[in-house]
């Protein structure tokens, strides 16, 4: 088990995260402040190979709530259910299961530790082609969820993990990994204090 804390631009994030033998657990919980205050927890299981079995989330800011339970049975398919609590002017929670076919992993907005799922998977910290994937992206803090895909490209080794860069739509970051395949440094984003 590992604790991590990344500090954001916006906020703050610590992690409990256990990875062993294909597998990874982690729960979090983490304060932001765009586009309104928030607190934020999570907790992510992920089977064999790190595939995502669970995302449980939930936000809370002055009189609201919004929770999301994710699901990835082993057909593929995922359950995508949410509830919400007061009036806040932010998209709906969840979304259409059906447009998550073909994704593995969920990808929690602004969390670190959802990024770590497919580098181990695919081996990306020593190397390899470009990997393109499709996520279950899930924004924050309204906890809406849409497929993305995403792009996962090996650029260099460092003694002590490697840089992989991370592109999704317009966005485009050199993110910097552990040798365990944690986030050390995700520019614009996360560092690991």
């Amino acid at each position: 088990m590992v604790a991590i804390t990344w500090v954001k631009p916006r906020g703050a994030e610590y992690a409990s995260v256990n990875i062993d033998e294909g597998r990874l657990h982690a729960s979090g919980v983490a304060i932001g402040a765009s586009p309104l205050p928030y607190h934020l927890y999570y907790e992510l299981t992920c089977g064999d190979d790190y595939v995502t079995r669970s995302l449980h989330v939930r936000t809370t800011g002055p009189d609201w709530s919004r929770g999301l339970q994710l699901n990835r049975h082993d057909d593929g398919s995922w359950r995508v259910t949410a509830d919400f609590a007061g009036a806040v002017d932010l998209s709906p929670p969840g979304g259409d299961p059906a447009v998550l076919a073909g994704a593995l992993d969920c990808d929690l907005g602004e969390c670190p530790v959802t990024n770590t799922m497919p580098v181990l998977r695919h081996g990306l910290l020593a190397g390899g082609a470009p990997m393109e994937f499709v996520m279950a992206w899930i924004s924050v803090p309204d906890l809406s969820v849409r497929a993305s895909n995403q792009r996962y490209t090996f650029l260099r080794r460092l003694d002590d993990g490697a840089v992989i860069n991370y592109a999704a739509d317009s966005f485009s970051a050199d993110v910097r990994f552990d040798a365990d395949g944690l986030v050390t440094d995700y520019p614009g984003m996360a560092t690991r204090a």
